[in-house]
């Protein structure tokens, strides 16, 4: 993958498979990508997709997101001013495009003499499937992203 070359990384398989899952199924956790990506790979280590979700964030090729009460996700969508929002109660995630535009979107009352660069915002409700159902709003967040 170009991509991977550009950013300075070796092409492997494992990072491969993981960026074209992320690229399909953005927001998904950790430990989705690993149970994903076993299927074509066949044997891949929790541990070594975490050093690929490590490596690709770190160069930017992933956004690594962390809604409060949630585990970690992952998305190939970098370098833009995108939000989030996530189902209170199984934890859906989907982008929101920023309506300000440029980062860092939001100006603070007060920076502290910070030089800001980026703003998150995080939308909570719940997703159309959870109304649909009639599942009651909950706070644990203990549920992970359906894929």
């Amino acid at each position: 993958m170009e991509a991977l070359r550009a950013a300075g990384l070796r092409v492997t398989a494992p990072r491969r498979a993981v960026l074209a899952w992320l690229g399909e199924h953005p927001h998904s956790t950790a430990r989705a990508t690993a149970a994903a990506v076993r299927e074509p790979l066949g044997t891949v280590s929790t541990q070594a997709v975490y050093n690929v979700l490590d490596a690709c964030t770190a160069a930017g090729l992933l956004r690594r997101i962390e809604p409060a009460g949630h585990p970690a996700r992952f998305e190939r969508r970098v370098g833009d001013n995108h939000h989030h929002v996530v189902c209170r109660r199984c934890g859906h995630t989907a982008d929101i495009d920023c309506v300000v535009g440029a980062r860092p979107c939001l100006e603070p009352s007060d920076d502290h003499d910070f030089t800001l660069d980026e703003a998150e915002v995080v939308f909570w409700g719940l997703c159309p499937d959870c109304v649909s159902a009639g599942l009651p709003r909950t706070d644990s967040h203990q549920q992970e992203i359906r894929q």
